[in-house]
Order: C-alpha cells, then structure tokens, then sequence
C-alpha cells in the first residue's frame, strides 16, 4: 500500500468518526448542583430552587418555606439526604454548607394602611379631614406582609364610624393577578378628630403676656379643645385673662390684647393738632390696651382728661379744632328785589341844630 493510499484512508476515518464524537458530546447530562442562596415566591421549597440542572424532577417539593418576607437556612448535608429519596444523586455541593432560602412578600407599611383607613373615614358622621383624624386600633398595626400574587391596590369596601364614640370598622380588599378572589382585611378601632392647639408649657397667672417659649403647638381632641382653640401664633404676645395650668390647651376666650396702660401708671399726655404736638405728663386712672379710651390726671393742670391709647405708656388726647363759619355769599347785582321782601330798619340818630349866634 502506498503512502498516499495511507493517508487517504486516515481521512476519511477521521471524517466518519468526528460526527459521532460530536453526538455523544451533546447527549452528556450536566451534574446537578447546589446553589448557596434562593428566593421563592410560594410556600414550597422544591428540588429546582436549591439545585441547578435539576432535570425532572425540578418540581418535587421538598420543604415548606419560611414566613413571609422572611429567610431561613438549611444545612447542605440535610438537602442532599432529602435529594437523594428522590434518587438524585452525584450533585455537586461547590463547598456549600449552608443553603439561605428567602421567601419573597409584598409589604404594606403600617403607616399607609393608617393613611388608607383615614381616607375611609373621612368626612364621615360628622367627622373631619383625614389628616385632622387620630385612629387608635384595637390590634397593634404593624406592617404588613402579602404574598406576591396579591398586586392589586388596597380598596375600600365599608366603612362605618358610630358619631358617639368614634368606634369604626373599615375593609379592604386587594386584587391578585392568578385569577383567584381578592384578599379581604378588616380593621377596627375608634377615630377622634384633633385640631393644633396652643398648649402652655408652664403654669401661668392672670394678667400676664404670653412668651414664646411658655407656648407650645400640640393636637388635642377637637370636643374638648372647642371651635375657638387659639394658635400658637394668636397666642404669643396675648396677655392671659385668667390662670391657667401648664399642659392646658389655649382657647381664643382665654386671651386678651395686652394692656399698654396700667392704673396709676405714669404716662405721657400727646396733644395734636393741625400744626401742634405738645406732650404732658399725666398718670393712669385705669388700664387699657391699644385702642381703648381711659381717663388720665393731667399732672400739670390737675385735671382729668379722657384719651385713646396709641402705644405703651402713651395717651393720645383729641383736641377739637376750632370751626370758622362760612363767608355769605354776595349778593346778586342783577338781581331784583322781591317785593315782598321785608322793609330793612335803619336807626339814625339826629342832634338838635343849636341857633346861630352873632
């Protein structure tokens, strides 16, 4: 056989045997193996979740899953006993000890379920805007945990509120996407509507001016503060009209423009007019705030005036401006006169003409 027959044989062997080593090559089975951490959306941790390549037998289900939004472990030597009752062996652990399972929620934060049931409840026998509304639930509302099919928007579907007590009960209901009936949740608890009040932050007595820092701005109870709850802005600068307690809430009642003038204060008399200030001396006969008409002793002439309060130890006193009648017309000389006008008696005084003498 000659050299060129030798390697034309070589070729075509090579050419025959190549397909065949690509068809094995395709039908050779990748080895299970574990994965360190998984996430699942339902409450069944099967043979898929926790290995790759798991062929078949994918949706065996092996373990329940961990809570809602939660995550919990498993020893890798555990997972393969449970694998290998279900005859899949030679899975590559890659070192793994510990395998993290997450199961996946969709959270509804305690805060905007408050909101949601506010909004319910607003405007509702007798009761205000949501954001004036103070709930109190009779179970801890903390946030809360759904599954992942549950997509759909929290609705509305009765709310009810006693106008005596503020007892309420409100559900909901929330959509999902697998076709199945929507979730129902149920809260229940007492609404009370509040308004910014202005509250004391110390005790105070009659008759004194409010500071900045004695008042502070709280939400009180709208039934026991009233209509006429005082701001912290009214109330600052306001002198008290009676004593109150710290912690208590200010009402408009309670305040009272404070006085610029006090009984037998020292004050300074101002007399304008047209052209004129002059200031006096003088002392208070009674208090008054800006505005108020008081009487004072003028201390110069020792007597009593009556004056308007324009500023703190200031008395304005009005002085009457002197009135001019007006000039009379001129007569009309074109005009004639009435004859029925009355005669004008002019009295004239004549001396007696004494005789001539020579």
């Amino acid at each position: 056989m000659t050299i060129r027959t030798l390697f034309t044989a070589a070729a075509l062997f090579a050419a025959a045997v190549a397909p065949a080593l690509a068809q094995a090559s395709d039908d050779v089975i990748v080895a299970p193996a574990l994965r360190a951490s998984v996430t699942v959306t339902g409450d069944i941790v099967r043979i898929g979740d926790v290995i790759d390549n798991a062929g078949a037998a994918a949706q065996i289900a092996i373990y329940r899953a961990p809570d809602l939004g939660t995550t919990g472990s498993l020893p890798a030597e555990q997972v393969l006993n449970a694998l290998r009752a279900h005859q899949v062996i030679g899975v590559d652990t890659r070192d793994i000890k510990v395998i993290s399972v997450t199961r996946a929620a969709r959270t509804l934060d305690g805060k905007d379920i408050e909101l949601q049931v506010a909004r319910a409840l607003e405007h509702r026998s007798g009761l205000g805007d949501a954001a004036n509304l103070s709930l109190t639930f009779d179970r801890d509302l903390q946030d809360l945990r759904l599954d992942t099919s549950n997509t759909g928007a929290l609705q509305p579907v009765a709310a009810r509120v006693d106008q005596r007590s503020g007892r309420f009960d409100v559900s909901f209901e929330i959509g999902n996407d697998a076709g199945t009936p929507p979730m129902k949740l149920r809260f229940t608890g007492t609404a009370v509507e509040t308004v910014e009040a202005a509250v004391l932050a110390r005790d105070v007595e009659r008759n004194e001016v409010l500071k900045s820092s004695d008042v502070v701005t709280e939400r009180r109870p709208k039934a026991a503060v009233g209509s006429d709850a005082a701001t912290r802005d009214r109330a600052v600068g306001m002198q008290m009209r009676k004593q109150l307690r710290a912690g208590q809430a200010l009402r408009t009642a309670d305040l009272a423009k404070p006085d610029l003038v006090t009984r037998d204060q020292s004050v300074t008399l101002i007399y304008q007019s047209t052209g004129l200030y002059l200031t006096a001396s003088g002392k208070a006969m009674e208090n008054g705030t800006d505005g108020d008409v008081v009487n004072v002793l003028n201390l110069q002439s020792k007597r009593t005036v009556v004056g308007t309060v324009v500023g703190r130890g200031q008395v304005a006193i009005t002085i009457a401006s002197p009135r001019y009648a007006a000039p009379a017309a001129a007569p009309d000389q074109t005009s004639s006169i009435s004859p029925t006008a009355a005669p004008v008696a002019v009295a004239a005084t004549t001396s007696p003409v004494a005789p001539k003498t020579e």
